[in-house]
């Protein structure tokens, strides 16, 4: 018997953030709540016109937005990103994998969210020889180059 995952809200830091070119068709209009929130434990690296995260020591940090899907829209929002970021349940050749996380809110609330992270051989290349965003902020570090 399989169960069905947890309906937790979404953890993004890439192209799915507020304001970026995937939240527009993903997210937008399927939202019940956006906010600033934080991840610790992860690691961004530039990628080609968007980031990865991967698990990542303590002390490292990861900005992003937590988004919470409309209930009438979740299993679609769930559906649509896990196509967006290649990821099947169990499929070992997943280049992300969707797991849990704590993310930290602005006002200091934690909450229990999903979040898409390299896959282990896809993270352990990144780790040899991927570049690192200081600080953890996507748009910032793009923002900042440009």
């Amino acid at each position: 018997m399989t169960s069905e995952p947890e309906r937790l809200p979404f953890f993004v830091y890439g192209t799915l953030r507020p304001g970026e070119a995937n939240h527009a068709w993903a997210l937008r209009g399927r939202t019940a709540a956006e906010e600033p929130a934080r991840i610790g434990g992860a690691l961004l690296f530039d990628g080609p016109g968007y980031p990865y995260a991967t698990a990542g020591p303590a002390e490292a940090v990861v900005h992003g937005a937590l988004v919470r899907p409309r209930d009438t829209d979740y299993d679609e929002v769930c559906a649509t990103l896990d196509r967006l970021e290649d990821y099947a349940p169990g499929d070992p050749e997943n280049l992300y994998e969707r797991v849990p996380t704590e993310a930290v809110c602005a006002d200091g609330r934690t909450v229990r969210a999903w979040v898409y992270l390299a896959a282990a051989p896809l993270a352990a290349r990144l780790r040899a020889t991927g570049t690192p965003i200081e600080g953890g902020d996507w748009p910032a570090s793009r923002a900042a180059a440009g």
